[in-house]
């Protein structure tokens, strides 16, 4: 770390202090450009003062990206050059909207004090989209990545790592399909920065990822030298203990990181003490279409999580542990051991509620173990941070011994995400023991090191706390030696210790008394004995603080020694939690546990839609069955709009991923065979950024579905063709149907208006037709929400275009023009435009049993037999009993009331 030094003074946060310090830019700007030069491709925010101040093009696009005001300052002959500033209290402000924009940000801080002749500055931190490690700047439940991508030949590298918790990764993809399975992994990963060569060609608009890019040299990538520093940060002498000997695009793209991480940030390396190796067989291939139709960790509807999967399952009681259970849900698993021993711990659990509410106040008390660490690593942590640190590790044994104790459990990997949950948690005793002795909270709550960690540091509190005495009692000693009753001894960092005497008490100021400043209410003064422990103070001060910072210091290094075994113990934690989060859903809305195999059966009972039943308000959710297998392999789903198809493609989704992601289900039982991939064609829009239409849009997301799905995959499709004409649209819906089933084999559901496309069940084996079921009244359409074998025979468009506040005229011409256009139907004839059954107006409707086949519908006796069984006698009041009386009579047909 370079320095530079020149004159400067001391500031305070005032519009007087600032114009000062921009009276001493001039001599400082040779150091600013000297430091610049060091950070071309950063923005340089240069202490002054009280201010990180910018200039020249940084003070333009920080005025813009930071949203604050641009100025200018005159540097003599150099003229005048763009200025803009941000207080140094509100940095993580303002530092928060330029790494949002994608900045890499260079932060150069005064490090001698102000005033007291030369100034030293340097650059102490660097900081870039996906470099972040300061909780503060980042958001508690998601982790922030840092990507590189890496093509070697035929194979794609791919490495990630999460500085602010240590988490390091590596898979090697390859293949005809390789650029495409990495797009998915990096739209899974989100990462906030992507790095590749220099030399590499611009990736294409549906290959580009989210986050900033950032461009690295070639040479950087070189497996050879990339192998060289992963050895050197790991201390090893080969990769072979990591399983990435063979590797050389991933270990290409592992150096890369490195490499990187050590320009931007080097204090970063010490929390990076193992690199995982995933492969890509072992989780199930998600799409980003896929990940957005299904809302898993984001709503369409709000932007964030509340109203997606992970919304409903995010009952974690740590931030690690929220991030984990992200990672669970993003990344479900094709490995049927890891599934089956998760479904035992959550098994575990819900079965031991009293369990279940211990293990959660003790992982409470853990907090965020995994960004302490992190924040400890890179040299950002005070006493607080410490006594936090012990504070976690206090609560560790309960929770050792609690996890032990639900169930005897195989034994399993402990390398972290390959089953580290099961492993023997380190509960770290001698890192316990360690800050027990260094670091105390004192009477007053301020954190500090503890006596006789650091006797050097005891030695210099020592040395000045009798000058402090003498402070602390020099008020009372004044006041009886001089009568002054309202004598202060006070202190400020501009004037240092002063003695203030009122205006009207002046006469009795001692002769050994200097005076010092004139206030409104009188003057200070100063004595010879007291600027002399002001000096002693002052330099005790300094000394104390320098001690002080070397001891933390020594305290980190310690606790970075033990930074890998801490590092495994907040992963399991943070898995632990993740898992007892779905025991608590998988409780609380009794769910069932799924029957995991390798078989190709999808067979689900009585299946509901996790977030749609959890947001009805308590209001009972009409399930559904799903039977796909060795007979039926795809089914075409017919029926109204709004009458349920789509939660229905969607809920047999979301039960499969839950149940490969190791988790209880929403049904009554359930048996999954492993699926390697899950697609959707859900809803379309257009993508006006890339030039693509609606129909556009469909037919691109289809065509990636028909490449990559194999006779493993579970394919969700819901109106394929609707987006061009008829008969083009029906075509190509039936063309995807016949692909799917004659030469892919894959387990569907394909959802569909085409009431023509239901013939193929007729055509070709292991194809079937089921409905949503509706009915009509008057007009009006009734939703029963429920599946039946066999195919719809109407679409119900105008029932659903009046209940959408269609004007009824338009209604109404809507109705004459279809009774007069003939309509084809797979057979080739005209039907009847009424061939539903329509109820009498004044026929009970029951959701989950009119109209039904073979069901008949129940009298009105029948029904208020069964509500009236239904009723809590204990339990209603008076009030809500008329209440009740009046709302049956209401049901019950009007012609039963005439004399």
């Amino acid at each position: 770390m370079s320095r530079l030094t020149t004159p400067d003074v001391d500031h305070a946060a005032s519009a007087a202090a600032r114009d000062s310090v921009r009276d001493a830019l001039v001599p400082s700007r040779r150091q600013y450009l000297d430091l610049k030069a060091q950070h071309p491709e950063a923005i340089l925010l240069y202490r002054l003062g009280d201010f990180y101040e910018t200039f020249d093009e940084d003070a333009q696009i920080l005025a813009r990206d930071a949203r604050i005001t641009l100025t200018s300052r005159s540097f003599g002959r150099s003229g005048r050059a763009p200025m803009a500033g941000i207080p140094h209290h509100a940095l993580n402000h303002y530092l928060g909207r330029l790494l949002a924009a994608g900045h890499t940000v260079a932060i150069a801080e005064q490090m001698t004090p102000p005033g007291r002749g030369l100034v030293e500055r340097a650059v102490t931190r660097v900081i870039s989209p996906g470099t972040v490690s300061d909780p503060a700047l980042l958001p508690a439940g998601e982790n922030r990545y840092l990507a590189a991508v890496h093509q070697r030949g035929d194979s794609w590298g791919l490495a990630w790592v999460d500085v602010s918790t240590g988490e390091f990764a590596v898979a090697e993809i390859a293949g005809n399909d390789a650029g495409a399975r990495v797009a998915e992994e990096i739209v899974r990963l989100n990462p906030a920065e992507t790095l590749v060569p220099d030399d590499a060609p611009d990736p294409p608009e549906n290959r580009r990822g989210p986050g900033h890019l950032t461009r690295l040299d070639s040479w950087r990538w070189a497996p050879d030298r990339a192998a060289e520093l992963l050895c050197a940060q790991f201390r090893v002498r080969s990769l072979a203990g990591f399983g990435c000997v063979d590797l050389p695009a991933a270990v290409g793209a592992a150096g890369a990181v490195l490499a990187y991480l050590e320009r931007t940030n080097p204090a970063l390396l010490a929390l990076l003490t193992g690199l995982r190796v995933e492969s890509p067989g072992r989780w199930v291939g998600l799409d980003a279409a896929t990940r957005r139709n299904l809302e898993l960790t984001r709503s369409l509807g709000t932007g964030g999580s509340r109203g997606s999967l992970l919304g409903v399952l995010d009952l974690t009681r740590t931030a690690m542990g929220a991030r984990a259970l992200r990672r669970l849900v993003s990344q479900p698993l094709c490995d049927l051991g890891e599934i089956l021993r998760r479904q035992g711990i959550i098994g575990a659990l819900v079965t031991t509620p009293g369990a279940r509410a211990t293990l959660g106040d003790g992982l409470a008390a853990i907090g965020d173990l995994e960004r302490l660490l992190g924040r400890i690593a890179g040299r950002g942590a005070g006493p607080r941070e410490f006594l936090a640190l012990a504070a976690a590790l206090r609560a560790l044994p309960g929770i050792a011994a609690l996890r032990e104790a639900l169930t005897p459990l195989p034994p399993s990997p402990v390398e972290p995400g390959e089953g580290g949950t099961y492993a023997l948690l380190d509960i770290c005793p001698d890192v316990f023991d360690l800050l027990e002795r260094a670091v105390v909270e004192d009477a007053t709550g301020v954190a500090r090191i503890r006596s006789g960690f650091a006797p050097d540091l005891d030695d210099a509190v020592a040395d000045v706390r009798g000058t402090r005495e003498w402070l602390a009692a020099l008020e009372g000693r004044e006041r009886q030696r001089t009568g002054i009753r309202s004598l202060k001894v006070g202190f400020n960092k501009i004037f240092g210790y002063y003695i203030e005497v009122t205006r009207p008490n002046l006469a009795l100021v001692p002769p050994d008394y200097a005076r010092k400043q004139t206030v409104a209410n009188g003057e200070r003064y100063v004595t010879a004995p007291l600027k002399e422990a002001e000096a002693h103070v002052l330099a005790a001060d300094e000394e104390i603080a320098t001690r002080e910072r070397a001891a933390l210091a020594r305290l980190s290094d310690l606790v970075i020694a033990a930074a890998g075994r801490l590092a495994a113990t907040a992963h399991a934690l943070a898995e632990l939690d993740a898992l007892l989060a779905l025991a608590e859903v998988a409780a609380r809305n009794g769910w069932t546990a799924p029957e995991v195999d390798e078989s190709d059966v999808l067979d689900i009972v009585a299946g509901r839609h996790p977030v749609v039943e959890a947001h009805l308000g308590g209001e009972p959710f009409i399930p559904n069955d799903c039977h796909l297998g060795r007979e039926t392999r795809q089914a075409i789903v017919t029926g109204p709009n709004m009458g349920g198809k789509s939660t229905f493609l969607r809920q047999t989704a979301l039960i499969v991923l839950l149940a490969q992601i190791g988790s209880w289900i929403p049904a009554t039982r359930a048996r999954v065979g492993l699926v390697d991939r899950i697609f959707t064609r859900v809803g379309a829009q257009d993508d006006l950024a890339r030039g693509q239409s609606t129909f556009m849009t469909e037919m691109v997301e289809t065509a990636a579905i028909l490449h990559q799905a194999t006779d493993r995959s579970l394919l969700i499709l819901d109106e394929v063709g609707r987006g061009t004409g008829t008969d083009d649209g029906l075509a190509i819906a039936r063309a995807t149907l016949e692909d799917i089933s004659r030469r892919i084999g894959a387990r569907a559901l394909f959802a569909t208006h085409y009431l023509e496309l239901t013939s193929v069940a007729d055509e070709i084996p292991g194809v079937t037709n089921v409905h949503v079921a509706a009915l009509e009244r008057e007009g009006r359409v009734v939703f029963l929400y429920a599946v039946q074998p066999g195919p719809a025979d109407r679409a119900y468009g105008i029932q659903v275009a009046r209940l959408a506040g269609l004007p009824p005229w338009v209604a109404d011409r809507a109705e004459v023009l279809l009774r007069e256009t003939p309509r084809r139907h797979p057979n080739g004839a005209a039907p009847a435009v009424e061939k539903s059954r329509v109820v009498d107006e004044d026929e009970p409707i029951w959701p989950s049993q009119a109209g039904l086949p073979g069901v008949p519908v129940p009298t009105a006796a029948e029904r208020l037999e069964a509500a009236l069984r239904q009723l809590d006698l204990d339990a209603v009041t008076a009030r809500e009993a008329l209440d009740w009386l009046r709302e049956q009579r209401e049901r019950l047909p009007e012609e039963r009331f005439q004399p």
